[in-house]
């Protein structure tokens, strides 16, 4: 062979162009998909022929067999190949049959997508957020989400798995070389056409006969159709009278008719009403009076009142508070039950607002009332403790079912309240005063102490200033606790109130049973206020002495009538 060793020579440009004319023949280029036909096979290594290449491209046999192609390593078989390069640094032709099959099968998803077509797949491995679908032709793998393998929710997807099926193609990125396809687009465009064609079925106007109630929102109520389509009955649409949600008026399963209002054939969609299948209630809503009582139907039980229905159409809510004088907090679940007649009383007719108030308790007579005439304030009633709390017991009074307040305060007048309060039990006897009744609030405030003799009425001739005997009953750092002779009530003395000098108001001086003279220093009969003090009764006693006797200063001019004073200036200098 002639080795060509100066390029520059007229042999040489004239061997170059030759062969850049056979190539240009073959359009051999880099980047291109190119058919490769197999000459040799070892046991790593495929050769390929590819005419018009200078050098035998080498393919790694694992390579082939990943992409399926075991069965086409035979020699004379032809494999497609991306040509990568020409020629690299060691002079060696580098190609790739993986890519030309990425490459070959994303030309398919192109088109595919760009004429909106569905293409053939298998979901054969789950990964995070979805799961990873092989393209049957191609073997390009595809990311299908979460979201779009089913248009209801699956908790088992074993059943789809390596299954080959229909899916359509969401979204490419050429750049990233990444595809999205979706599994619940196919199911939904079955479904449309199915749609489309019972939708055709359906003419405004038309009356829907036991459709059963599927599920609800805030927005209104979802009806299923002879198990063929869903339609919405808008919250509006409910009931001529105001409602909150649609679970005030349907449960789960019911049936109701339904007339068709809307169809939009483009979104298919059908818009159904119940409230017009009847007339408008507050058209005639004249017929019915305030104060007056009309018999109501239950047609829902909720945890805070029922829903009842004065006639067809026309629904209010019966609150909790409306059912009973007497029951606090209790339950319409345990008063009534669906279907039940029950008398009420209109209490409100509100036009604008298309809202009717009505009452059970007002078809009775308020016991608050009946109570206030036979038990006027301050009457004496008998009872038994029904419950209580930190602070307070409710009386149940006699032959009435009505609990009367009674505060721990209103309990004693010597003792703690609190204290006082811990000695009743559920069920003991009780009699108390009425104190306070208010019929429109339902309250009756009741007291025990009141029906007893106030002890505070020791002081009823009694003023300030007056002097009394007083035994000390305890002593602490802060005073002492006293009680008049005659008297059950104990006072405190103030330490700043047992002496007028500091050095005598020490309450150590005393150790309980002695008796003392004191006086009263306030006295308030209608707050039940009084002020014992002994510094008081010794300034009346000085002041007494003083206008009896003299002056202060009488006797200074005596012998040693000032040594107490002299001998303290001593002891200070």
């Amino acid at each position: 062979m002639e080795i060509y060793k100066d390029l520059s020579s007229t042999a040489s440009q004239e061997f170059e162009k030759l062969l850049n004319t056979q190539l240009s023949k073959n359009k051999i280029e880099e980047g291109k998909i190119v058919e490769g036909k197999i000459n040799k096979i070892t046991e790593k290594f495929v050769f390929l022929f590819i005419d018009g290449l200078k050098s035998e491209p080498v393919l790694d046999i694992n390579e082939l067999k990943s992409l399926g192609l075991a069965d086409k390593i035979k020699i004379d078989e032809t494999i497609p190949v991306l040509l990568e390069k020409l020629e690299d640094k060691n002079g060696e032709v580098i190609v790739s049959a993986s890519k030309a099959r990425k490459i070959k099968g994303w030309d398919i998803l192109v088109k595919a997508y760009e004429n909106n077509e569905p293409i053939m797949g298998k979901i054969t491995s789950k990964c995070k957020g979805g799961c990873i679908v092989e393209h049957i032709d191609t073997g390009s793998l595809m990311f299908l989400p979460g979201s779009q393998i089913s248009d209801k929710p699956l908790k088992d997807i074993s059943h789809l798995m390596n299954e080959p099926q229909k899916f359509a193609l969401i979204k490419l990125d050429k750049t990233r070389g990444n595809a999205c396809v979706s599994r619940r687009e196919i199911i939904s465009s079955f479904k449309k056409e199915d749609k489309a064609k019972i939708i055709e079925k359906f003419n405004v106007g038309d009356i829907i006969k036991g459709a059963e109630v599927k599920g609800y929102s805030s927005f209104g109520c979802f009806f299923n159709v002879n198990n063929e389509i869903d339609v919405l009955v808008h919250l509006q649409e409910i009931s001529y009278s105001r409602i909150n949600h649609p679970d005030e008026i349907f449960n789960i399963g019911e049936k109701h008719d339904l007339k068709v209002i809307s169809i939009d054939k483009e979104k298919l969609q059908i818009g159904c009403s119940v409230k017009q299948l009847l007339p408008d209630p507050f058209e005639n809503i004249e017929n019915y009076k305030i104060g007056s009582q009309y018999k109501v139907k239950v047609v829902k039980l909720m945890d805070f009142g029922a829903f009842c229905e004065l006639q067809p159409g026309l629904t209010t809510l019966l609150h909790t508070s409306e059912l009973s004088w007497t029951k606090k907090n209790v339950s319409a679940k345990k008063m009534f039950k669906i279907g039940d007649e029950i008398n009420c009383v209109i209490t409100e007719i509100d036009l604008e607002k298309r809202r009717i108030a009505i009452s059970h308790r007002l078809t009775t007579d308020n016991p608050y009332e009946q109570f206030e005439k036979n038990h006027p304030v301050g009457s004496e009633v008998e009872g038994t403790v029904s419950s209580k709390n930190e602070y307070s017991i409710f009386v149940k009074i006699k032959d009435l079912d009505i609990d009367a307040f009674l505060h721990c305060n209103d309990l004693t007048y010597l003792n703690n309240g609190e204290e006082e309060l811990a000695k009743y039990k559920k069920e003991d006897p009780i009699k108390v005063k009425v104190l306070e009744i208010k019929p429109a609030e339902q309250k009756i405030r009741v007291g025990l102490k009141q029906t007893q003799a106030d002890p505070f009425d020791w002081f009823n001739d009694k003023k300030e200033n007056d002097i009394i005997t007083v035994k000390i009953i305890s002593t602490d750092n802060k005073g002492l606790t006293v009680r008049p002779d005659g008297c059950e009530m104990d006072f405190i003395i103030k330490k700043s109130q047992i002496a007028i000098n500091a050095a005598d108001a020490r309450t150590s001086r005393f150790t309980g049973g002695e008796k003392v003279d004191v006086a009263i220093q306030e006295l308030d009969m209608k707050k039940r206020k009084a002020t014992l003090s002994m510094r008081l009764l010794e300034e009346i006693e000085r002041k007494e002495a003083l206008d009896k006797y003299g002056s202060e200063g009488s006797g200074k001019n005596l012998p040693f009538s000032s040594l107490s004073e002299d001998l303290k200036k001593k002891e200070k200098e």
